[in-house]
């Protein structure tokens, strides 16, 4: 028999499975720390799909973003949407 007239070898003529395993999941939230080496001054960039954008310089500051990026999660409307829920 053979392959379909008009198909190259190799490749897929029906949808299969994803061999990657893409189960629908994105990433709505990113953290950024840079803190290149010794005597540097760290920076971070906070950003949320939902709006948030913050950044911080100096160590203080960028641990206190770190912080506040995961207590983001609990409050996020992406990550917790309010429709349905009692008032």
């Amino acid at each position: 028999m053979g392959d379909p007239k008009g198909v190259a070898e190799g490749v897929r003529t029906a949808l299969g499975t994803d061999r990657h395993g893409d189960d629908g999941r994105r990433a709505i939230a990113w953290l950024h720390i840079s803190a290149p080496g010794r005597g540097a001054i760290p920076t971070a960039t906070s950003w949320c799909a939902c709006g948030r954008d913050r950044s911080a310089i100096g160590i203080r500051r960028v641990l206190a973003l770190a912080a506040e990026h995961d207590s983001h999660r609990t409050t996020c409307p992406l990550r917790n949407p309010q429709e349905g829920r009692a008032a």
